[in-house]
């Protein structure tokens, strides 16, 4: 185990608009707002996506398990946003659901909004901390300095 202690900085909302991409659109609030480490919550509908719901099979390197969503679909989500090659790099799971189908996955791809996705970003300042590829397990991950 490793970790680092920082403090809370800004505290960002943000009204993320039917038709906008939802990581994107963090995506540019990071970089304008310079954060270089956060927490991201999100809340609202997305139009049809797809997600990597876990793994195919227990094993290293990973090969994620996409799994398709039908749109449009409610969200909730948390994630982080640390910088890999100085680039802010948003890390988000969500619960994605319509009706009787709802599943949990990490978004990776476009995700268009329905609607409106209310998003809040509390910035991580002093931490050391940062994103970075790991050639075993074939992923951008957490690297506590």
């Amino acid at each position: 185990m490793k970790y680092t202690v920082g403090n809370i900085g800004k505290a960002i909302v943000a009204k993320i608009e039917n038709g906008d991409e939802l990581i994107g659109c963090l995506t540019k609030i990071t970089l304008k707002e310079n954060i270089k480490s956060g927490i991201v919550f999100v809340i609202g509908a997305i139009h049809k996506n797809k997600a990597v719901c876990g793994p195919l099979k227990s094993a290293i390197p990973v090969k994620p398990f996409w799994q398709n969503f039908p749109g449009p679909s409610e969200i909730v989500g948390i994630g982080t946003v640390f910088r890999e090659k100085n680039q802010p790099k948003i890390h988000l799971h969500s619960a994605i659901g319509r009706g009787k189908i709802t599943r949990v996955g990490c978004l990776r791809n476009k995700t268009d909004v329905f609607l409106i996705v209310e998003a809040v970003i509390f910035e991580i300042k002093n931490v050391k901390a940062k994103r970075m590829f790991d050639k075993k397990f074939a992923l951008s991950l957490l690297e506590v300095l």
